[in-house]
């Protein structure tokens, strides 16, 4: 039996960039292949070729053993890919059935699908109701609408890009079951993961890339999580170094009934949330997406401002009523969620997107000039100290990839040594590298002294990184207790939540 996919040779050069170096790999019917690599080693180059979004320079593509050329997504479809994305595509006005219904390359009368979706929805166990509004939907079911759309289409090769990046632990046992039902049924699955464990626990066989070249294929189940990110990142990996016998200092952030108002039609506002940080603390907050988070860290931060000066203080004052400015002089710094346009403005350089949050607390504008020397020496330090891949403190924002943006923002705020820090998803998209430096200098930043509230959807990171935990789930916060008191299972019982529904509401109905 041929193989479903195999690539011999696939080189994509981009200016000053060679994307893919000669990758040649293949994955065979019914296999479970995981695809591996660091920021930049050319994972989403590679991917993007076999779905047809671009074209090799060099390199042959062979489906079922015969040479193909894939156009674009519609043609790759039409061969029998698909491909789930880590971003959902979906109208969060519409409902499951009208958005599965945009999706679909052929027009198919409503009844029709309708019909074909509650029949996949029944064979592979993705329970959901098709007239549900997307709005009212968690993550993890709003995942469920994009598998099931790539299911409608029949598919013999399934792409998976970061899938559990934003799924409660239950969650994640359930899309695992349905892939390993698809599997046994011979569709082949590509499955692009940062969580090693999961490769090793779902995967028959991992491709590594380094650099566009690749590196080693070989079984995860015969690897350990940590020899398959030294082979990603080419070096030995650094563990988190706590110093022993720590002692919490005094309270510095407190949180007392914090609440924030709607801001818009699908926002989760945080209701009644407190909780206290000590100095020298981290303190983890898990949760699936959209359940407050961003609500929480803008209250935090000042971009929202709320009525009571005394519902948020730091060593005893109550910064409630003040603004983001305001707040960064008090000692507070923040890195939200969305890097491009939030975090940092695209079109502006590193050295002034530094300005925007340092100038005051390192002295950047002098009598409202800016000290360009001063911005552009800071910069280098970060670009440095947290190994960022630019050309220097003259580089865009805009011209960084994903991950490398992420670690200059957060060396931008880790750097100025707030006196309290709080960070959205710090190693969204980084690599195990990169991962790993980061949480080190969180680590140091709270052994100065500081107080941090991490926000993240990654349960290893906040398992490994904090000191204490709380759940937060449609705005409310759960009790923060000792990480070391909490098991997976706890953890996700309590990400998982009543999720704008109730009971039962996820079965299909008759």
């Amino acid at each position: 039996m041929p193989n479903r996919l195999e690539l011999t040779g696939i080189t994509k050069q981009f200016p000053g960039v060679l994307a893919n170096d000669h990758v040649s790999f293949s994955v065979k019917p019914g296999e479970i292949h995981a695809l591996l690599g660091e920021n930049g080693a050319g994972k989403s180059t590679l991917v993007k070729m076999i779905y047809g979004i671009m074209q090799p320079d060099a390199g042959e593509i062979r489906w079922n053993g015969e040479p193909v050329v894939v156009p674009n997504p519609k043609a790759a479809r039409k061969l029998g890919i698909g491909m789930v994305f880590q971003h959902f595509s979906l109208f969060e006005a519409l409902t499951v059935l009208e958005n599965i219904a945009l999706g679909m390359d052929a027009k198919i009368p409503s009844r029709e699908l309708e019909s074909r979706i509650r029949e996949v929805m029944q064979t592979y166990g993705l329970l959901l109701d098709p007239h549900r509004t997307v709005a009212t939907l968690s993550v993890g079911e709003r995942q469920r609408i994009e598998i099931v759309r790539a299911l409608l289409l029949n598919p013999q090769l399934l792409i998976m890009d970061e899938p559990t990046s934003v799924l409660t632990p239950q969650e994640v046992e359930q899309l695992f079951t349905v892939l390993r039902k698809l599997a046994a049924e011979g569709c082949s699955i590509l499955y692009i993961s940062h969580k090693l464990h999961e490769i090793k626990a779902l995967c028959d066989t991992a491709t590594i890339l380094r650099g566009g070249k690749l590196v080693d294929t070989c079984d995860p189940k015969q690897e350990t999580s940590r020899s398959m990110a030294e082979k990603m990142i080419g070096t030995g990996l650094r563990d988190i170094v706590k110093g022993e016998g720590r002692v919490l200092g005094p309270p510095k952030l407190v949180v007392n009934r914090l609440r924030t108002g709607k801001t818009g039609h699908f926002d989760v506002p945080v209701d009644n949330v407190s909780f206290t940080v000590r100095s020298g603390e981290i303190l983890g907050i898990a949760g699936v997406a959209g359940n407050g988070q961003n609500a929480l860290l803008d209250a935090l931060s000042g971009e929202i401002i709320g009525d009571d000066r005394e519902a948020i203080t730091i060593d005893g004052y109550g910064i409630g009523l003040m603004n983001t400015t305001e707040r960064r002089k008090q000692g507070l710094c923040a890195v939200p969620e969305e890097r491009n346009g939030h975090a940092a403005v695209g079109d502006f350089s590193l050295a002034d997107n530094s300005v925007l949050t340092a100038r005051d607390r390192l002295g950047m504008v002098v009598m409202g000039l800016i000290n360009s020397g001063a911005a552009k020496t800071y910069t280098g330090k970060v670009i440095a100290d947290f190994a960022v891949k630019a050309l220097g403190p003259a580089s865009t924002a805009g011209s960084l990839s994903g991950g490398n943006l992420q670690k200059y923002i957060m060396g931008r705020e880790i750097l100025q040594k707030p006196s309290v820090l709080v960070v959205s998803q710090p190693t969204w998209g980084v690599d195990a590298g990169a991962a790993a430096a980061i949480h080190q200098a969180l680590v140091d930043l709270a052994a100065a002294g500081s107080a941090i509230v991490v926000i993240s959807q990654d349960l290893d990171e906040l398992r490994a990184l904090c000191d204490t935990l709380a759940v937060i789930n449609m705005g409310r916060l759960s009790e923060a207790r000792p990480v070391k008191d909490f098991s997976i299972e706890e953890i996700g019982l309590l990400m998982g939540g009543v999720h704008g529904t109730t009971e039962g509401a996820d079965a299909i109905p008759a």
